[in-house]
């Protein structure tokens, strides 16, 4: 008998694939789902409540004997769509920005971009839970997951974050990674990085799941998401951190 790994994962609609191939693979065996939003799984993994977490890049260096397992993350090799400010006003007329408190990586992100990429001095708030109302005049906020979907259709200015970063660097953007606290076996890190390739060979039986009139769930996987993680990736995630670092 396996011991039951606890998996944290991100109830947002670009997991659904990784949550596709998890539950038609044998792994539901193997493994207990514990769905949150980011900052929580940053947080549970931290305190050894789970055992993997699609975890937020921002974090990993904050999680004791970290280790990032599959081939796959969450990123972005053009617009993510999903991960952006949001504004009345355009970028230069922004004074204050809402910073949503889901994810550690997207607000961080946003810190840099503002300050070297935009070169906007603004003052950052903490969100609140109904904060999207709160995006009028000269206030802008940070909306990350599937409230940003929908908030595109709301907002006059929509400043995309992964685009934003590939303009300022060149590299691609990591926002997530698979990430484990303790060695899970080779055996099982197979395992699961078959379970995530699964799901993303199912991308249209993903979308027919999922119906979502907000956006083109078929756009949105193949084009906005960008699930492989591969060199180009691995070297953004390595730059995004290094200037994490230095920001202190």
């Amino acid at each position: 008998m396996y011991k039951r790994l606890r998996v944290g994962v991100v109830s947002y609609l670009n997991t659904k694939p990784f949550l596709y191939g998890i539950k038609r693979s044998g792994l539901m065996e193997r493994v207990e789902l514990i769905e949150a939003y980011p900052s929580k799984i940053a947080a549970m993994l931290q305190n050894n409540e789970l055992d993997l977490g699609l975890l937020p890049v921002a974090v990993i260096p904050q999680i004791p004997n970290a280790k990032i397992i599959t081939n796959y993350c969450i990123g972005a090799v053009r617009e993510v769509a999903s991960v952006a400010i949001f504004s009345e006003v355009p970028m230069e007329q922004i004074q204050t920005v809402i910073l949503d408190y889901q994810s550690r990586t997207s607000v961080n992100l946003a810190k840099i971009l503002l300050r070297d990429f935009w070169k906007q001095s603004v003052e950052f708030l903490p969100a609140t839970e109904d904060f999207q109302n709160k995006i009028q005049g000269t206030t802008a906020a940070v909306v990350i997951g599937d409230r940003a979907l929908e908030q595109r259709k709301q907002s006059a200015y929509c400043y995309d974050l992964a685009t934003a970063w590939i303009e300022h660097t060149g590299l691609p953007f990591v926002f997530a990674a698979w990430v484990a606290n303790k060695d899970l076996g080779e055996d099982f890190e197979d395992a699961f990085n078959m379970a995530s390739a699964f799901g993303l060979k199912h991308i249209d039986d993903v979308v027919a799941e999922n119906p979502y009139p907000v956006y083109d769930l078929k756009e949105y996987y193949t084009s906005n998401i960008s699930y492989d993680l591969d060199a180009a990736k691995k070297k953004g995630m390595t730059l995004f951190l290094s200037l994490l670092e230095q920001r202190g």
